[in-house]
């Protein structure tokens, strides 16, 4: 071979190299290995340039502190560039250092919130402020994810962000907090918190209030005892539209706000009858489980002195995975689910109207009837009702189609000193969607006692499924972790699976690596041989 053309295959290489790494951003591939394919991203995500028209940006602000402490920065790194490569030239990313850039105060005004951590720097402990934030462009809309320290949601996140920037369209969520006693912002801080870090603005509805046809899904939190018949007709109206719907509802009342635990059945002002004509009647009666949760509570000693007491109470329920109907969206990626004095769902198929169960209790649940025992200190009185009770129940369900108007062929309603007229129903009902719980405190704070956060998993799920963002749920609650052998109970298994390892990297890569060796040697050696043979030969013909 000539110099010249050494020169050239030089050349050459070079340019197929770099044709070859510009090509890899679009054409590539990831072989991944973890539980549920954790870190390979979903197929709605990897079609969302379908629908980017001009293109999008995302900058990661990351401060360079952060990224030389901790690992997570660089996976959030990793999956922002796997979620860019699948955009076909749609998302462009970038990782910038705010302080760096003194784009502190713009990144700041963007949403983006900083955050103090705990450093270690020759043996002197110091407090450090850092940036760990993602910025979505596009034309001249913008949103922010103000902190970013997981890989837990990000996809859903970004996704779902993507998609209400290019289309325009803010997600909302209207709530009816229908109990007086409780308030938005005190009793559901946590599902507030975690609706407004997932995107959506939540637009708070008194009783009574306009219900806007163009809202995308509301949820009505109790409610039974007080929502009039004006408020009602609002609901109803709002369903007919073709509103989407989820009733957190009761009918035993426990009281939680004097701390008693006292026990009622409450007075139906007519919001049970009405959803119970949609398809969900919500039983007046209290479901506990074997599968009880722990409650701690202050006591009195014989003595006389006050003592904390942790107990197993089954009117405190958990609901695990094994109990959820996986066949549905808002169910199908359950985790868990504590529900707190929970209420048995009676199901009835409506014509037009799919009703389906989204979970139940355990086989080892039962019923309290009639009288209802709620303190701990009773717990002999707990199983009175068991024996005749004890067996599944439904406790969550969801219904799609066209629903009757509980006020068909009723007089409107009407408020007393107000001249303010309900505006009529509309001449034929659109499909919707209801989702029926039969619990209200499983969405209040007290889930901090259990540390049941799970729960707002679910109800961000339902609010998705309810505004029509069924491709997006099932990437909400993905599973990042790659599976740690020492989480493997079984024994027998745990040993199988450490012997499969063991095997793998101690035997077959090993025995791979020197049958490549053995492989590459042979063909250089054979290489080699035809070489001299044609040297051989083409000497003789010369000669």
């Amino acid at each position: 071979m000539t110099r010249r053309q050494t020169a050239v295959l030089t050349f050459l290489s070079i340019v197929a190299l770099i044709l070859a790494l510009m090509v890899s951003r679009r054409f590539w591939f990831r072989l991944d290995l973890s539980r549920n394919r954790a870190y390979t991203i979903s197929k709605v995500s990897r079609n969302i340039h379908n629908e980017i028209p001009d293109q999008v940006r995302i900058t990661y602000y990351l401060s360079d502190r952060l990224r030389a402490v901790s690992p997570v920065p660089g996976e959030i790194e990793d999956l922002l560039r796997e979620y860019t490569a699948y955009s076909r030239g749609k998302i462009r990313f970038s990782v910038r250092d705010p302080v760096k850039a003194q784009l502190a105060e713009q990144v700041e005004q963007m949403g983006i919130i900083p955050q103090q951590i705990q450093t270690v720097e020759e043996d002197q402990s110091s407090l450090a402020t850092v940036y760990s934030g993602i910025a979505i462009e596009y034309l001249d809309r913008i949103d922010a994810l103000p902190v970013v320290f997981s890989l837990d949601t990000l996809e859903y996140d970004l996704t779902s962000r993507i998609r209400s920037l290019v289309h325009d369209s803010e997600r909302q969520l209207g709530v009816i907090v229908g109990d007086s006693f409780r308030q938005w912002n005190q009793d559901y801080g946590y599902l507030n918190q975690s609706l407004t870090r997932a995107g959506y603005r939540v637009r708070l509805i008194s009783p009574g209030d306009e219900i806007p046809d163009t809202l995308p899904a509301l949820f009505v939190l109790g409610g039974a005892e007080e929502l009039d018949s004006w408020a009602l007709y609002r609901i109803d109206r709002y369903i007919q539209q073709g509103g989407k719907v989820l009733f957190a509802l009761e009918s035993i009342y426990v009281d939680t706000v004097n701390g008693t635990l006292e026990a009622r059945r409450l007075n139906d002002q007519g919001l049970l009858e009405m959803v119970a004509a949609y398809g969900v009647m919500v039983r007046p009666e209290l479901v506990l489980d074997r599968s009880a949760l722990t409650l701690q509570y202050q006591t009195r000693t014989a003595s006389g002195a006050m003592q904390y007491r942790i107990i197993r109470y089954p009117h405190w329920i958990g609901i695990s995975a094994g109990n959820a109907n996986r066949e549905h969206p808002v169910s199908a990626r359950f985790s868990r689910l504590d529900l707190f004095w929970p209420n048995p769902l009676e199901l009835h198929v409506g014509e037009g109207v799919e009703t389906v169960p989204l979970f139940t209790s355990s086989a080892e649940s039962w019923l309290m009837r009639d009288q209802f025992f709620t303190s701990p200190e009773i717990a002999y009185l707990f199983e009175r009702d068991a024996a005749e009770t004890r067996g599944i129940k439904i406790i969550g369900a969801s219904l799609s189609g066209t629903f009757p108007s509980w006020f068909k062929d009723a007089p409107k309603p009407v408020r007393e000193g107000s001249g303010e007229e309900l505006p009529d129903m509309p001449a034929a009902p659109g499909a919707s969607r209801i989702i029926v719980i039969g619990n209200v405190n499983f969405a209040t704070g007290i889930i901090n006692a259990t540390e049941g956060y799970s729960n707002l998993d679910f109800l961000l799920q339902a609010a998705d499924w309810l505004g029509n963002d069924d491709d997006i749920i099932g990437i909400r609650n993905r599973e990042f972790q790659a599976g740690r052998l020492d989480r493997i109970i079984d024994p027998e298994k745990r040993a199988a699976a450490t012997g499969l390892v063991q095997i793998i990297n101690v035997i077959l890569v090993p025995l791979a690596v020197i049958i490549a060796g053995f492989v590459l040697s042979w063909r250089r050696q054979g290489n080699g041989l035809r070489r001299r043979a044609r040297s051989v030969k083409e000497h003789s013909d010369d000669v």
